[in-house]
């Protein structure tokens, strides 16, 4: 069980990772970005493209990827504060599942529907832990997620762009009045989120299903990881995500239960929903 969930911390910092670009997206631009692992599996695929058919070294063809994936999710993102700039969180968010379905269809059409020859961005062991051999994926990844997390806190609570977004995500149409520039920030959310996504699938698709449906609903289980958070708290996306990822790696060490695994982000989904919702429940059927 122990070697599975350190097997599992992998997946967990990819998890972590998108549940933190999911929650600064719910709070900053007001969007439950569906398509967030999309993006990523689109500039990651790029990447595999240029390297495997153009010629050009991998880790030139996966920095070009992780830019692509950057303009990607700006150009969402210009589109969404220009033309759905009053719209409320489930119209904005709605877009978003769009553009999943479309980036899904976009990658059979043009690559396939077989997975991809990923090469490794990194690879072998980094050092052993009580007898358990841990990769620099798994270390990477890990170390992303956190510091992604603590550089998002920072800016946002010590810097004056965090403070103009903490104003945005608070009250949009008293910022904008105020001469904050509303619409460039936003898109810088959305292209910062974008490049961050795409580099962590980057990292991460050589060692999971590399195939596009399976990278792009990456985003059940880190929106179950953000969802621990509320959308709201930054640490408690990461822990959530380092926790789904673990428990998916220790469960997958089991024949009887390894089925499991592809159902936990769902069952964790619908039990945080039903506990933030008990008040509500208990109040009905009283």
């Amino acid at each position: 069980m122990l070697q599975g969930a350190l097997a599992g911390l992998a997946a967990g910092g990819l998890y972590a990772v998108l549940a933190v670009c999911l929650t600064l997206m719910s709070r900053l631009v007001r969007v439950v970005n569906f398509a967030q692992a999309a993006i990523g599996m689109a500039g990651t695929y790029v990447a595999v493209f240029l390297a495997v058919h153009i010629g050009l070294p991998v880790w030139l063809a996966t920095v070009v990827g992780i830019l692509l994936g950057g303009v990607l999710s700006a150009l969402l993102g210009w589109v969404v504060s220009t033309w759905l700039a009053e719209a409320d969180t489930g119209t904005r968010s709605a877009v978003t599942v769009a553009v999943l379905l479309l980036l899904i269809s976009l990658s059979f059409i043009l690559f396939g529907n077989k997975p991809q020859p990923f090469h490794p961005v990194l690879a072998g062991p980094a050092f052993e832990l009580g007898g358990v051999v841990i990769s620099q994926v798994t270390v990477v990844t890990v170390a992303l997620a956190v510091l992604v997390a603590l550089a998002c806190r920072t800016v946002l609570t010590r810097t004056p762009v965090g403070i103009q977004l903490r104003a945005l995500s608070e009250r949009p149409t008293t910022a904008e009045l105020l001469g904050i520039p509303a619409k460039r920030l936003s898109v810088a959310v959305w292209a910062g989120t974008g490049v961050v996504s795409t580099l962590a699938v980057s990292i991460v698709a050589p060692s999971q299903s590399n195939d596009a449906t399976s990278l792009a609903m990456l985003v059940v289980p880190a929106a179950a990881a953000a969802l621990l958070g509320g959308f709201r708290r930054l640490d408690l996306a990461v822990v959530g995500g380092l926790v789904l990822g673990m428990a998916q790696g220790a469960v997958a060490q089991s024949d009887s239960l390894s089925v499991i695994r592809y159902f936990l982000p769902f069952g964790v989904i619908v039990a945080l929903l039903l506990w933030t919702q008990r008040k509500e429940v208990w109040d009905a059927a009283r």
